[in-house]
């Protein structure tokens, strides 16, 4: 059989999470992350989706070469740098702009001789990557005098915690060192995360990095993204392949770790985490079946899930089972932050961990 298993994408959503982000922060420019294949979504595909945004953020030279390859000539951003000399001529061939955040690039743009497109990282308090307070104004003075910045110096930090409660301190003191710590430094500034975009509008700054954001999903364990206007660009879809009953009693999948509580029906549903839907989804996790709920009972198969029919008498063989997203004209929606909460994962993980077995439309 043909597998059925599909990922929609849809491409007005993207655009109109782009316009949204510029509503959200007027006034900003907006480097759109595009990185581990568009959150899952292509990146070639999203990237034109967002023809609109000013740059383009990867996380390395690979995704930013795939962008070029497209015909895309959008500003593009390394947010992870690069760490080899052999990089460097080709980084500045195609005009990319780096992100230096470690001792061991310096010395890599040293030896070459060659000034490139710079952002600064400043280490604020995430503790990943970037230079910490007390060593920028060492390492502004060794770009200067290596003359290793092509055009303006920019500088950007990362948040933390911004996804969190407004009330924590620790994002509001990330955005308070970093504004300090620059204030005097010539050059634009970007801070701005999703969440930051989204509830911290003083870290807007001259430029924003929305990511989860522009593919119609919150950073907030609390929010869907239609909570804050934007839209789910992707729905995982497939169809039931078998419809069987089961007795009370009856264990159901590996491990027998779910029984009926009475006889019913069951259907078996062509996606597993061969598809990249998660193993560790607990029983009860909500799917639409012909856009009404229904739910996963049973552990996930690599190649299939069962789901409860007890309320869907009429389900037959082929009828659509919608896993996150929507229905095609919009009416059922089950979205990939409450399937995410079931799972015990975050929204990322879904949408970037769907393989290549599935076969993606883009609308």
């Amino acid at each position: 059989m043909t597998r059925a298993t599909r990922a929609r994408i849809n491409t007005d959503a993207l655009r109109h999470n782009l316009t949204r982000a510029r509503e959200i922060a007027p006034g900003t420019r907006i480097m759109a992350c595009v990185k581990a294949n568009g959150y899952g979504h292509g990146l070639v595909e999203a990237a034109r989706a967002f023809r609109g945004a000013d740059a383009f953020a990867v996380a390395c030279l690979e995704e930013a070469l795939e962008i070029r390859s497209a015909g895309l000539g959008h500003p593009v951003v390394l947010l992870e740098g690069i760490h080899r000399q052999r990089e460097v001529e080709l980084v500045r061939e195609n005009g990319f702009e780096l992100v230096l955040h470690d001792h061991a690039q310096l010395d890599v743009l040293e030896a070459s001789g060659l000034p490139q497109k710079l952002w600064l990282k400043i280490d604020t308090g995430m503790h990943r990557l970037g230079f910490p307070p007390e060593q920028a104004e060492a390492v502004l003075a060794r770009i200067q005098r290596g003359n290793l910045a092509e055009g303006p110096l920019r500088y950007m930090t990362h948040l933390a915690s911004a996804d969190e409660l407004q009330g924590t301190p620790d994002t509001g003191e990330q955005i308070r060192q970093f504004k300090a710590l620059t204030r005097d430094w010539p050059g634009e500034r970007s801070i701005a995360n999703s969440a930051g975009v989204i509830d911290w509008p003083e870290s807007h700054e001259q430029w924003i990095r929305p990511g989860i954001m522009l593919y119609g999903v919150t950073p907030f364990s609390d929010r869907h993204g239609r909570d804050v206007g934007l839209l789910p660009a992707m729905t995982v879809s497939t169809e039931l392949i078998a419809i069987k009953s089961v007795e009370k009693g009856g264990r159901v999948g590996y491990g027998g770790g779910w029984s009926a509580a009475h006889d019913m029906p069951l259907g078996i549903a062509a996606i597993g985490y061969g598809d990249g839907y998660p193993w560790h989804v607990a029983n009860g996790t909500p799917v639409l079946i012909n856009g009404r709920p229904s739910r996963v009972v049973g552990r996930v198969s690599m190649d299939m899930i069962t789901v409860d029919l007890s309320d869907h008498p009429q389900a037959r063989v082929g009828d659509e089972v919608i896993l996150w997203g929507e229905s095609e004209g919009g009416e059922a929606r089950l979205p990939v932050e409450t399937v995410a909460r079931h799972a015990g994962t975050i929204p990322y993980e879904l949408l970037c961990g769907v393989t290549r077995r599935v076969k993606f439309d883009v609308d």
